[in-house]
């Protein structure tokens, strides 16, 4: 478990995406260092579940925030929920996984993707990064996707819509870091969350072990503390980007996916 400065990251800390996976850690791992944390997601019971955790093991306080990061406008919601805290630290964590033929996807589907892979971070950057570079202090991660610039086979659109996440991290790293303002992208590969059972896989028979979330989130916070730019979670996923063509990573990713219950179910 990482510790981060809360003068820098604290008082308070907003996390999407909080109620399972990543973003739960992240919410555990922060409040670790002293720091309450505000939960939003979508799902109340799981969120107030962390928040509970959180308080009873760290002592800090915690807020939940439901909102839908799909829904045009749900930024007012966090905004208002928000208002009074100090807010020193933005995970900024929303996103889905749909796997499937792109050609399989509706219109609603594409743009609901799009909303909540990439607008969301957009509006979360928009409303406490101004917050943020008022104060003079504070951070901000953003959680993508390892290689999605690079396309992803049956997660063409979800894919598209994580290159978006890195390019924005990496502008907003250079422009606010004159205010202060440390902004991270991190891009975990394969992770050990219920999303892998969407894609037919088992974390036992992949060929390659995926990251406990604990592992992605402490090394996304350390890399936050040090204001990196980017970070690829895991020295195996790291020597994997440096060393696989492109072309390779897309090839095992076809074979990879043909257990799909997507592809094997495909809608009528």
């Amino acid at each position: 478990m990482s510790k981060i400065d809360g003068k820098r990251f604290g008082p308070w800390a907003v996390i999407t995406g909080a109620s399972s996976g990543i973003g739960r850690e992240f919410a555990r791992q922060i409040a670790a260092s002293g720091i309450h944390v505000a939960l939003v997601a979508r799902r109340e019971p799981q969120l107030h579940e962390v928040g509970l955790e959180c308080s009873r093991e760290f002592g800090v306080e915690h807020r939940v925030i439901v909102a839908d990061l799909a829904v045009e406008g749900f930024i007012a919601r966090i905004a208002e929920a928000t208002r009074e805290l100090d807010v020193g630290l933005v995970i900024s964590n929303a996103g889905s996984a749909n796997p499937g033929r792109f050609l399989d996807k509706n219109s609603d589907e594409l743009a609901m993707t799009l909303r909540l892979s990439a607008l969301a971070h957009a509006e979360m950057a928009r409303h406490f990064g101004r917050r943020l570079v008022d104060r003079g202090r504070g951070g901000l991660a953003f959680v993508g996707a390892v290689g999605a610039e690079n396309g992803a086979p049956f997660m063409a659109h979800d894919g598209a819509a994580k290159a978006y996440v890195r390019s924005l991290a990496l502008a907003l790293h250079e422009e606010f870091k004159p205010f202060g303002v440390y902004v991270t992208a991190v891009a975990p590969g394969p992770t050990d969350t219920p999303v892998l059972a969407r894609f037919g896989l088992d974390p036992k028979t992949m060929p390659l072990k995926p990251m406990l979330a604990g592992d992605v989130v402490r090394e996304g916070l350390q890399a936050l503390s040090a204001n990196r730019a980017t970070l690829i979670p895991g020295r195996m996923n790291r020597m994997m980007r440096a060393v696989v063509p492109a072309s390779v990573t897309r090839s095992m990713m076809m074979r990879m996916f043909a257990n799909m219950p997507e592809l094997a179910n495909p809608p009528s």
